[in-house]
């Protein structure tokens, strides 16, 4: 599995596997699953409320600790207690470290994300942290968020995939050395189906998602596909061996349309409690 560097250093595989929307009580089954079938990146989140069942898989599977990479986030409405909440995130995964800490939106009607970054900051400098970062931050919450901080995000994860590529968002976070992760990689599956994707598919003898993560991976995205099926979550995983020609990735990267399927983070203010 190839890894990113992000920008202090700190390594991360690349293809990691997302626990979104996955019920509390089968977590524990599938994050198994995905580590059987070779995942060692997983992303899960306090509003996800299943970091324990998370916990529980890295546990039970006997790989080492410092195998496997460990994402979680900062839920909205304790972006004013982020010491408080990170210390019951990581109690919940059973960790003495998690490796990325990400606030999971901006909600800048709160203004909060600031002070929640100055406390991760602090989280990062005690080493209880290995990296830290944010998720759905657009331009202008980075160059707010940029005015105070004293540490660069290492990380921005915001929507991405083929027909919502959020292309000048990506190419800034770049340019500040901010790694780009993508959620909904697969557009909610709606992605799969265009003759571009289904044509490249039998070319190769693959599946249309892993086509589709295969672009994700050439375009230098970390990407966190999810799925609670066994077979399907080894399909994925064989999308880091699968290479695209670049006339079929660049066909693939015209499926732009623009349209966004999950909540707008300019506006969006729900609490996740």
């Amino acid at each position: 599995m190839s890894e990113l560097t992000l920008n202090n250093g700190v390594t991360i595989p690349q293809l990691g596997f997302g626990v979104f929307q996955v019920p509390p009580e089968d977590t524990q089954r599938i994050v198994e699953d995905a580590l059987e079938a070779g995942y060692r990146h997983i992303d899960t989140a306090a509003a996800y409320r299943n970091e324990a069942g998370v916990g529980a898989a890295l546990a039970a599977s006997g790989i080492p600790r410092k195998e496997i990479f460990v994402t979680t986030k900062l839920r909205n409405g304790e972006q004013g207690r982020a010491q408080e909440a990170f210390q019951n995130s990581r109690k919940a995964l059973g960790l003495d470290v998690v490796d990325l800490y990400l606030i999971h939106w901006p909600v800048p009607s709160q203004g909060l994300y600031a002070q929640a970054w100055k406390e991760m900051e602090r989280l990062y400098n005690n080493n209880q942290v290995r990296a830290i970062g944010v998720s759905n931050f657009l331009a202008e919450h980075l160059d707010s968020l940029l005015e105070s901080a004293e540490i660069v995000p290492a990380v921005n994860q915001i929507e991405l995939h083929p027909s919502y590529q959020q292309a000048g968002l990506a190419a800034k976070c770049r340019s500040l050395g901010i790694a780009v992760e993508a959620y909904s990689p697969l557009g909610q599956g709606g992605d799969l189906n265009g003759h571009a994707v289904t044509a490249i598919a039998q070319a190769h003898n693959a599946t249309t998602a892993q086509v589709v993560l295969a672009w994700h991976l050439a375009a230098g995205n970390i990407v966190i596909p999810k799925s609670a099926t066994a077979s399907r979550i080894r399909e994925n995983f064989a999308a880091s061996s699968l290479v695209l020609t670049d006339e079929e990735l660049e066909s693939i990267g015209a499926l732009e349309s623009g349209a966004r399927l999950g909540s707008d983070p300019a506006v969006a203010s729900f609490t996740q409690m």
